[in-house]
């Protein structure tokens, strides 16, 4: 075998579609089906404004896989149309200009819109609350399942096997490659893909590599019903440009979330109720109506290294050890570029021509510009 991946969401799933096409490759997933963690609980928003540059470039790169998936990657549409607002109260203008003024670089029909825009287009939002917005008109609702679906479907078409219930016991270095035991069996490759998640770290010391200072955060999200009732569909999605609330349609119900970032463990994440009344009272803040009922909730761990940028790339000191982690809350809107700069840098490749374009190199998500860091952290927490 060539590539064990370790980790079947969607940044696993991503890259196997990608390295199969040029490799045997094999995907170990702990559970009894790939994306039942993050990759499942993920807000299912396209957004070209969402992230830091590097996210936001990545993100920009994957949308034209996104609106025509190769022959027979899925039978239905990737994304869905839906116009993206981060607004803004008075005291946030300045934020609001700023991210403008950022963003409209990679996305130049972004455009600020004032109250009166604002609440044409999102008529739940009070009019004493907003002042204005960041209007993103080419945002989309996602098909999570389609994506991860499809790139594992595409994997399988080129060769790679997938084998679930296979948690990873150890890893070792040998002359052979890399010895991978699992509940599952033992499997060995020339090279180790970590796409652990927010197990990534806890994978690499299992494997005797260093870690890289890989912090998983939960976010929390929500249905509910609302008085008075309204059709939802048409309206956009909503984002405070703060990041301290959002919502959007979702089954003719509001998804909402408090955009809450909390160090956790790497575990099966469950929402708090904390959290849920936390975001009930800044969403019901901004809006005319009253949440009447939660009708669902759920958790998700976002794992995050210190710059927010996702680490791609070998490992220095570990001979086949490529790590594939840390893609913050933005892994399905990433993916398709993703797959590709995984895969190019796997086999010793350039980034892709449209990626470098974009400012993306090879350096900025290596995993050796988080060892000074990380190396120094550790030293302040042991002093």
């Amino acid at each position: 075998m060539e590539f064990l991946i370790i980790g079947g969401g969607i940044a696993g799933a991503s890259a196997a579609y990608e390295l199969a096409a040029n490799a045997r490759v094999m995907i170990l997933e702990r559970e009894s089906q790939p994306g039942y963690h993050s990759t499942g609980r993920s807000a299912a928003v396209f957004t070209e404004i969402y992230g830091n540059v590097v996210i936001r470039a990545l993100t920009v790169a994957s949308a034209d896989f996104f609106l025509d998936p190769p022959q027979g990657f899925s039978d239905h549409p990737l994304l869905s149309p839906r116009p993206l607002i981060m607004i803004g109260r008075h005291d946030q203008r300045g934020r609001v200009e700023q991210l403008h003024e950022v963003a409209v670089q990679l996305v130049p029909n972004l455009r600020i819109i004032e109250r009166e825009e604002v609440l044409k287009l999102s008529p739940i939002l009070r009019a004493d609350y907003v002042a204005c917005g960041l209007l993103e008109p080419n945002s989309s609702d996602m098909d999570v399942h389609a994506i991860h679906s499809g790139f594992l479907r595409g994997a399988r078409a080129r060769g790679a096997q997938i084998v679930s219930n296979a948690e990873v016991r150890d890893l070792q270095r040998s002359r052979e490659g890399w010895v991978v035991d699992t509940s599952a069996g033992k499997f060995v490759a020339r090279h180790v893909v970590n796409a652990a998640g927010a197990w990534a770290d806890a994978l690499a010391e299992l494997a005797g590599v260093r870690p890289i200072g890989l912090v998983p955060k939960r976010r929390t999200a929500f249905t509910f019903s609302f008085d008075p009732a309204a059709a939802v569909d048409p309206w956009p999605t909503v984002i405070d440009v703060s990041e301290q609330f959002y919502f959007k349609p979702e089954g003719g119900k509001l998804l909402g979330s408090p955009a809450d970032e909390t160090p956790s463990p790497p575990c099966d994440a469950q929402p708090e109720e904390l959290d849920i009344a936390i975001a009930i009272d800044r969403i019901s803040a901004a809006v005319n109506f009253d949440v009447k009922t939660v009708d669902s909730r759920w958790a998700g761990l976002r794992s995050f290294v210190h710059d927010k940028t996702p680490v791609v790339g070998f490992d220095d000191d570990a001979e086949g050890f490529f790590w594939l982690a840390a893609q913050g809350g933005y892994g399905i809107q990433t993916s398709a570029a993703m797959g590709r700069l995984a895969a190019a840098l796997a086999f010793g490749k350039n980034v892709p021509a449209d990626l470098s374009a974009l400012g993306i190199s090879a350096d900025l998500l290596s995993p050796s510009r988080l060892r000074p860091a990380h190396d120094q952290q550790k030293t302040r927490s042991i002093n």
